[in-house]
């Protein structure tokens, strides 16, 4: 049975955490789910925007189940717990199309690296944010050191890390880590939605591509994949790919 579940109307996927017996902590399986997930969106030409939710009201997702990881050998837990979650969230993060975390309650430690994956953020009033895992003895294993230091001011990462302060809406809109705060935060997702529905599909996934660029987000394969768009338009390419067809040599009108 599925923990993250995948849903589509209109020109609009969700993704949905589901398990709210343990506020939508994260399990291996469901880090797995995720991944397979994205792969389908990614490759899916009707979706034009994609929203991440998560059943109930009390928790967006709190993280990782501690008894999921706990348990592990300390090289498991590297090899396989760590990266495996940087892959998904580095997936999530670099996915073509513009995405939105409806942060419907608290996010903590891996949920609010989910929500920092994700290209922007609407959150509940009554929802906060917090990186706990030195309270438990680790240190935050997907991207909370790294993605959110590009988000949020430093010392309002270090009061998060390091002292272990939660952040609620109102301060996470002052400092730029959210877009919006509301009640339903899930109707002000579709609206946004909605929108970039209206907008070309092509000139958002190469706008984002760019700031991605600018930001040091998996820059080298963005350039390459703005060059990789620009020349296949080219009618250089096309004589190259004739040629190599027909065993000759090409003759390049250079345009």
């Amino acid at each position: 049975m599925s923990n993250v579940i995948l849903s589509v109307t209109g020109p609009t996927a969700e993704l949905r955490l589901d398990n709210p017996d343990k506020m939508n902590a994260f399990t291996a399986g469901m880090v797995e789910q995720l991944g397979q997930h994205l792969e389908e969106i990614e490759r899916r030409t009707d979706v034009s925007c994609v929203l991440v939710t998560a059943t109930g009201e009390r928790a967006f997702c709190t993280g990782a189940d501690i008894l999921a990881w706990g348990a592990l050998s300390p090289s498991e837990f590297a090899r396989h717990w760590v990266r495996d979650g940087h892959r998904v969230f580095d997936r999530l993060a670099r996915l073509s199309k513009p995405t939105i975390a409806v942060l419907n309650g608290h996010a903590f430690g891996g949920g609010l690296e989910l929500a920092a994956a994700c290209d922007v953020r609407v959150m509940a009033p009554h929802a906060t944010l917090a990186l706990p895992e030195t309270g438990v003895g680790i240190v935050p294993g997907w991207s909370g050191t790294q993605r959110l230091a590009r988000l949020v001011p430093e010392p309002v990462l270090k009061e998060m890390a390091l002292f272990g302060r939660r952040i609620g809406a109102e301060r996470a809109l002052q400092v730029g880590l959210v877009a919006e705060v509301a009640e339903d935060v899930r109707a002000v997702a579709l609206k946004m939605a909605e929108r970039a529905g209206r907008l070309s599909p092509r000139a958002v996934e190469i706008t984002k591509s760019m700031i991605h660029a600018a930001q040091g987000e998996d820059r080298g394969a963005m350039v390459e994949a703005i060059g990789a768009a620009a020349i296949a338009a080219t009618e250089d390419r096309a004589e190259g790919v004739s040629a190599f067809a027909e065993k000759r040599k090409p003759k390049f009108p250079g345009t």
